[in-house]
């Protein structure tokens, strides 16, 4: 998955109405406020492509009201092309929360900063390797001499594709990675000869099968092919505060997180079309696909969702192994800093839902 995944259109921010972040001071502590009578706190949450498959939980929990229902106002934001990433505007004070993937955590630490994750959405990229049939690609091993498309360059996309080659010990240097967006544009970079595959998500992966230009080589969208490609679950789409935050709010989070685990349980509960029918038109049918399209796509990678919001075992391993093959970390990082289930833990707890992803431990 891409660090700065996309929209679908230029338009969706107008659709969805959601709202622009002010700047804050990025010493500020808190950003969090309180409105009405009963003081409901209000969080700022960005989004690194709202509208994308991958994170679909953040916008269903407000269009299920449970936002609501465990007395949190979140407000929800996007990212926009060429603008700043959801986690870098966390980072920075401009938002409270970021939807987006751990292994942001993982880099922030690395840098002296401390980032956590605190409910754990999905346990893979949601990502398939689209090529062309006449690449012959079928794994990283065959990366070598190739054109790949990544989202952009040091995207969470463009780590990814670099893992896959190393590998199977295929260095960066025997193939050639350019940014090629997603949408339309990563559509046309396989169309036009351009790449002879681009790693994408729903979707984007349904039009391109769709039109017959490309089709799914590797699997990284369900936490099965995730483990079978790279050896273990990959925990992707989460919620990430600054730890100071964190400490500071830990009513307001547990709040979120309780909205958000009882968001993974109805999806864990509920059709593809469910799921579809609670969501925003523009999400579910619009130039890419059509809502027919949607939901086949989503009962296809439906697996990626985690059912309990628990970050699984030997998941933070793998996403460091990840980041330390490719060379973004070299140092020593403490895992055990870099994401909590203790929220996760007691909004299972509270709402009597039985857990089944077994949890990472401090070490990963």
């Amino acid at each position: 998955m891409s660090r700065r995944p996309a929209t679908v259109a230029a338009s969706l921010l107008a659709v969805l109405t959601l709202g622009a972040v002010s700047a804050c001071s990025s010493n500020s502590g808190s950003t969090t406020a309180t409105s009405g009578s009963g003081g409901t706190p209000t969080v700022k949450l960005m989004v690194g492509g709202i509208d994308k498959q991958i994170y679909l939980p953040y916008q269903l929990a407000q269009n299920l009201g449970f936002y609501k229902k465990y007395g949190v106002d979140v407000q929800l934001s996007t990212e926009q092309d060429g603008g700043v990433g959801a986690e870098e505007a966390m980072a920075s004070g401009q938002v409270d929360m970021a939807g987006a993937w751990y292994n942001h955590t993982i880099e922030f630490q690395a840098k002296g900063k401390a980032v956590e994750d605190v409910v754990q959405l999905s346990g893979a990229p949601g990502e398939r390797e689209m090529c062309t049939k006449k690449s012959g690609v079928t794994s990283g091993a065959d990366f070598k001499g190739k054109t790949l498309g990544v989202t952009d360059l040091g995207s969470g996309t463009d780590t990814l594709t670099q893992f896959l080659a190393a590998k199977k010990g295929v260095k960066t240097s025997q193939f050639h990675r350019i940014g090629v967006g997603a949408g339309s544009t990563a559509i046309a970079a396989l169309q036009n000869g351009k790449v002879d595959c681009v790693m994408t998500t729903q979707p984007t992966v349904a039009a391109i099968q769709k039109k017959g230009v490309g089709t799914s080589a590797i699997d990284l969208a369900t936490t099965q092919g995730a483990t079978a490609a790279m050896g273990g679950a990959y925990p992707a789409a989460s919620v990430l505060a600054r730890t100071d935050w964190v400490n500071a709010h830990k009513d307001t989070v547990q709040k979120v997180v309780d909205a958000l685990v009882a968001t993974m349980h109805w999806i864990n509960t509920h059709s593809a079309a469910d799921i579809a029918d609670k969501l925003p038109a523009s999400f579910v049918s619009n130039q890419l696909v059509t809502k027919a399209d949607y939901i086949s796509a989503l009962t296809e990678d439906k697996g990626q969702f985690l059912p309990d919001g628990i970050m699984p075992a030997g998941g933070p391993k793998t996403s460091l192994a990840t980041e330390q093959l490719v060379g973004n970390v070299k140092g020593s990082v403490d895992l055990g800093k870099t994401f909590t289930n203790d929220f996760a833990v007691q909004a299972n707890k509270t709402e009597g839902f039985k857990t089944t992803t077994t949890p990472a431990g401090p070490t990963g």
